[in-house]
């Protein structure tokens, strides 16, 4: 039994890097993601390693979608980036606000994802599926939860196929979340973001940067094994295998796995789960 997911990776810095990727990559692929996808930097800083990685994704035989970040991004080079992905034959999109790099201005001509999405359709109209963010746990920035809502109810009318979630631990989060978009009238397949837990000052970080909650009792446990990388690990899959299985339960039809360019720990979340060998 197969499951449908996708899989997520970052523009390796290095050639070491990339090498590690590269081996990551055919190891996954064994689980027959439904699409691969790469992230973009900062102000769109990592543009050309994005670009490189899906190319070579899509020349494995492999779907990939590229991210997209408009924050500090002209019209002119929005285009110019639609062109470059199209001739490669990418064919889906994750569209995104994006941060800008430390020191730089606003600028640019977009404000919100939601801007970048209608920029999308008006210039390529249904050549690109898209996808967007979706935080079960609101938006770090957002005012409220409910000006939350309403900036990804702007994203689906803007053109949104897909939403995928932020990582997060608390499965009540994304149910509630679920309802919600049902109510607010949106038609459209919500994916959970899935983190596997191999790092734990590492998760710490990008939690605290990102606004995703880790409950105070993994939180603590992670706290507890100090340096303890084995028992981290171990503790990580069975948490997140749990969480995929609650998920799962309750009628979430796929996942989306941040593999932060790693295979094992998807890989043994995915077996334990009953869909990889």
């Amino acid at each position: 039994m197969t499951l449908p997911l996708s899989l997520e990776f970052f523009p390796p810095k290095t050639p070491e890097g990339a090498a590690k990727l590269r081996a990551a990559r055919q190891q996954l692929y064994a689980l027959q993601p439904e699409f691969c996808s790469v992230t973009y930097g900062a102000g769109g800083s990592t543009q050309q390693g994005t670009f490189d990685t899906v190319s070579e994704i899509l020349m494995e035989g492999v779907d990939a979608a590229s991210h997209l970040s408009c924050i500090g991004a002209t019209k002119e080079k929005v285009r110019e980036a639609l062109g470059l992905l199209d001739a490669m034959g990418v064919k889906r999109l994750v569209a995104l606000r994006g941060d800008l790099p430390s020191g730089y201005g606003t600028g640019g001509e977009f404000t919100y994802a939601s801007d970048l999405i209608a920029f999308i359709r008006n210039e390529t109209g249904d050549k690109f599926k898209i996808d967007v963010a979706c935080y079960p746990e609101v938006h770090p920035q957002a005012r409220s939860a409910e000006s939350d809502m309403k900036a990804f109810a702007t994203k689906v009318r803007a053109g949104a196929n897909t939403a995928i979630t932020q990582y997060f631990f608390n499965a009540d989060a994304y149910f509630r979340f679920v309802d919600e978009v049902q109510k607010a009238g949106l038609e459209i397949a919500v994916v959970p973001g899935i983190m596997p837990i191999t790092n734990s000052s590492q998760l710490m970080r990008f939690s605290d940067a990102c606004g995703a909650e880790i409950p105070r009792w993994i939180r603590l446990r992670l706290e507890g094994f100090g340096d303890d990388t084995k028992s981290i690990k171990a503790f990580g899959l069975d948490v997140v295998t749990a969480l995929c299985e609650k998920l799962r339960a309750g009628g979430a039809g796929c996942f989306h796995f941040y593999t932060m360019n790693q295979s094992a720990a998807t890989l043994e979340i995915c077996k334990r789960l009953g869909t990889a060998q």
